[in-house]
C-alpha cells in the first residue's frame, strides 16, 4: 500500500515538495521518517532528512535507538542459518549511519560492527574503499584493526539511512566482494527509494545473494530540471548559518573511559566491546550534572557511544535530545515546513574544512553535552553559543 506524503505546514518536508516541487509517496509511516530540506551540492540539490537519526534533527534518544534496533530485528529474519562460530559483519555508512550500524548489530546479538571513515588513523592502513558519488565527501575508507574482519564467512549486513539508487551499496559489494566473495549481503536502510532491480543484477552477476530490508518503501519525484530549480531556491531563500552571539560557558567532564574500550566501531566493535560499554554507562554518566533540557552532541562519525550517554541519562530522568555535528552541507531556511530552521558551522581541527549542525538555535537547550574523541576546536564551542550559554565537554576513547 502506498500513500501519498501530505504537503501540510507540520510535515516538515511541505516546503520543498511545494516550491521545488516534489512528491513523496510510500508505503504509511514515510512522512514520520523523513522531512525534506535543499543540499548544498551541485550534484544532488535535495535532501532526506531523516527524523529518527539524530543527524540533522535532534531527537529523544529512545526513538533513535528504537529504530535501529526495529531494523537490526528485521535484517534478523532474513538472515540464512549460519554454522556455530560464524558470525555476521554489519557495516554502517559514515557520517550519517554510524550509530545506526551498530544499534542494527546490537539487535543481531552476535555480529561484528565497523562503519566506514573518512578518517584516517597512524598505524592502521585501510584494507578497502569505495565511493559515494552524490555526497559531499565521496570517499569512503574500511579500516578495521584487524583486516581479517573483512575475510569472513559470515553474511555481511550494510546499514544506511536512506537507500536512494543502490549505487553506493553497489559498489561496496563489488569491493567486498573482489576482497573475499560471500555468499550472501543484506542491505538495509530505513527509507528505500531505489527498489529491488539493481540489486537482483548486481546478484547475478556476481553469483551472491543480495536481500534487501527497508523500514519503509518510497519514491520521491522530481522535476526533470531540478537542479536549475534547488539552485534558483537556494539563491532566493537559503540563509547563512547563525553567528555565534557570545562565547558560552564550558564545564569538561572526566568520564572514566575504560581501557582498551573502542570509542565508536571505525577499527572494529564487538560483541564484548558493546557488553563493556553497557557496563560502563552508570559511571559514564554520573559527571553529568541534572537539571534542565540537555542536548547530547555527537561529532560526525562518533555518534553511537554518545547516542548510548544519552539513552543512560534519559533513563535517569534527565530531560534529553540527541543530534550530531556533520560534514554535510545543506541550506537552512526558517520556515514553517521546511527540515532544516537554521543552522551553526565552524572550521574543523582536523582538516581544516568547513563542519555544520542543525537545528540546535531552533531547539534552544539549556545546556549542550559535546562528546568527542578529539581535540574540539575553539570554533566548534563558539558556534555552540548560538544555541546555549554551556557547554560540556565529555572526551571519549583514547586521551
Amino acid at each position: 500500500m502506498t500513500t501519498t506524503a501530505p504537503v501540510r505546514p507540520g510535515w516538515p518536508g511541505s516546503w520543498v515538495a511545494r516550491h521545488l516541487p516534489a512528491t513523496l509517496t510510500g508505503t504509511p509511516g514515510v512522512e514520520d521518517l523523513v522531512g525534506l530540506a535543499l543540499r548544498d551540492n551541485t550534484r544532488r540539490v535535495h535532501l532526506l532528512v531523516s527524523r529518527v537519526l539524530g543527524k540533522h534533527v535532534p531527537v529523544h534518544p529512545a526513538e533513535i535507538r528504537s529504530a535501529g534496533l526495529r531494523l537490526g530485528q528485521q535484517v534478523q529474519t532474513l538472515l540464512p542459518p549460519r554454522a556455530p562460530g560464524v558470525v555476521p559483519l554489519v557495516i554502517g555508512y559514515a557520517e550519517t549511519a554510524t550509530a545506526l550500524g551498530q544499534c542494527v548489530a546490537d539487535a543481531l546479538g552476535d555480529a561484528i560492527c565497523l562503519h566506514s571513515t573518512r578518517r584516517e588513523t597512524p598505524g592502521i592502513r585501510p584494507a578497502a574503499q569505495f565511493a559515494e558519488a552524490h555526497s559531499h565527501a565521496t570517499r569512503h575508507l574500511l579500516a578495521p584493526a584487524d583486516p581479517a574482519l573483512l575475510h569472513g564467512d559470515g553474511p555481511v549486513i550494510l546499514v544506511d539511512d536512506e537507500l536512494t539508487t543502490g549505487a553506493t551499496a553497489a559498489a561496496t559489494i563489488r569491493v567486498l566482494h573482489d576482497l573475499h566473495p560471500r555468499r550472501h549481503y543484506v542491505v538495509a536502510a530505513l527509507v528505500d527509494t531505489a527498489g529491488p532491480d539493481w540489486a537482483r543484477r548486481l546478484a547475478a552477476e556476481l553469483g551472491t545473494g543480495i536481500t534487501l530490508a527497508a523500514t519503509v518503501q518510497a519514491r520521491l519525484d522530481l522535476p526533470a530540471d531540478v537542479l536549475d530549480r534547488g539552485h534558483d531556491l537556494a539563491v532566493r531563500h537559503g540563509e547563512p548559518p547563525r553567528a555565534s552571539p557570545g562565547a558560552p560557558r564550558v564545564t569538561r567532564l572526566r568520564p572514566p573511559w575504560p581501557d582498551g574500550l573502542p570509542a565508536d566501531a571505525r577499527h572494529g566493535f564487538h560483541p564484548a566491546d558493546r557488553d563493556r560499554l553497557e557496563a560502563a554507562l552508570p559511571a559514564l554518566t554520573a559527571p553529568v550534572p541534572h537539571g534542565g533540557r540537555l542536548l547530547v552532541l555527537g561529532t560526525e562519525e562518533l555518534m553511537y557511544t554518545p547516542l548510548r550517554l544519552a539513552g543512560a541519562l534519559a533513563d535517569r530522568g534527565d530531560d534529553v535530545l540527541f543530534a550530531s555535528t556533520t560534514r554535510s552541507p545543506a541550506l537552512p531556511v526558517d520556515t514553517p515546513g521546511y527540515a532544516l530552521r537554521d543552522a551553526v558551522t565552524w572550521t574543523s581541527g582536523e582538516d581544516g574544512g568547513p563542519r555544520y549542525a542543525y537545528n540546535l538555535v531552533t531547539t534552544a537547550p539549556d545546556a549542550v553535552l559535546l562528546v568527542t574523541d578529539t581535540t574540539v576546536p575553539a570554533g566548534l564551542i563558539a558556534a555552540l553559543g548560538a544555541a546555549t550559554r554551556h557547554v560540556l565537554v565529555a572526551t571519549v576513547g583514547a586521551a
